[in-house]
């Protein structure tokens, strides 16, 4: 087994490295004066299982270049299996048409990386779980609930929780949640006027009192979660923690999680944080280097992955 890391997000990689106790494959990546990706592997990859690590988040179009690229590059160095490693998936929120003469973006992304030549897909926490439908080749979506579980009991304890999805699209990834953590559920009606914009309209369930964990898979302009965060202490909620894999972060989001309700707001290092994010007192990040180390491991060894989530 080998792996080999993109330039989208290092630390994570590197930490997945370290996990496995793996040194990375030796190869350049870089980018021409007209700002084409060059890539070329310097050691022998011939018949061997390569795991490459790469986020397509911002900027979105150069990181999914750049991971073509380099399977391209393994394809045409004859290893055995090349599986792409997404901790995050970008485009997956444009999985279906919204409107007339629109694009399915996702599934168009899915055709690139097949035919680039990925024999595997791994990534975590799809916007919509018929994304992996899209694939014509083995795909693994990572869950990361348990890591969330983890970190939940250890800094807000098990008692007086409740679990709120911050819209009604949410309440399945929400009502998982509150079944590992033994709390109640509650769901935010929220209506959205425009796109990147949202107004919460009303609380589904009494949230008076409980110390409320928002849950969602992806924030980014954080409208959403900061509404909704306003409307349940409005509703007599004690705090409001949120919890979401993939802090897009974009704009003024991080302004915008800084000056309101929230107590935290919680991210996993599926993007590499920016320095804005670092410096921000109320957002807190987690690791899933493990979690995507240990099905890495496991696909190897062809063992089962989904047992991760027993």
């Amino acid at each position: 087994m080998k792996l080999l890391a993109g330039n989208s997000n290092r630390p994570l990689a590197e930490a997945i490295g370290q996990y496995l106790k793996l040194p990375f494959t030796k190869a350049v990546v870089r980018r021409f004066a007209d700002m084409e990706v060059f890539v070329e592997i310097q050691e022998n990859v011939r018949g061997e299982d390569i795991f490459v690590i790469q986020s397509t988040s911002f900027p979105a179009n150069d990181n999914l270049m750049e991971l073509l690229i380099v399977i391209d590059a393994l394809r045409r160095a004859s290893a055995k299996r090349i599986t792409a490693v997404l901790p995050y998936f970008g485009y997956a929120r444009q999985d279906r048409k919204v409107g007339s003469r629109t694009p399915i973006s996702a599934k168009l992304v899915a055709n690139l990386i097949t035919q680039a030549g990925a024999d595997r897909v791994l990534t975590v926490d799809l916007h919509a779980g018929q994304i992996q439908g899209f694939f014509d080749i083995p795909t693994d979506n990572l869950y990361a609930q348990p890591v969330m579980v983890r970190d939940i009991r250890d800094y807000l304890g098990g008692d007086n929780l409740m679990v709120v999805s911050p819209d009604v699209g949410g309440v399945v990834r929400a009502r998982a949640l509150a079944k590992r953590l033994g709390a109640d559920l509650a769901i935010v009606d929220k209506r959205r006027e425009r796109a990147g914009e949202s107004e919460v309209m009303n609380i589904i369930g009494d949230v008076k009192g409980r110390s409320c964990i928002l849950v969602d898979d992806i924030v980014d302009s954080g409208g959403t979660i900061c509404n909704a965060a306003e409307a349940l202490i409005e509703k007599g909620a004690k705090d409001v923690c949120a919890y979401a894999t993939h802090g897009v972060l974009s704009g003024g989001a991080v302004a915008r999680i800084r000056g309101s309700k929230l107590k935290s707001m919680v991210i996993t290092d599926s993007i590499e944080a920016t320095e804005e994010v670092q410096k921000c007192p109320n957002i807190r990040r987690i690791s899933i280097a493990p979690l995507i180390g240990e099905a890495i491991r496991r696909i190897n060894h062809e063992e089962s992955v989904s047992s991760l989530f027993d």
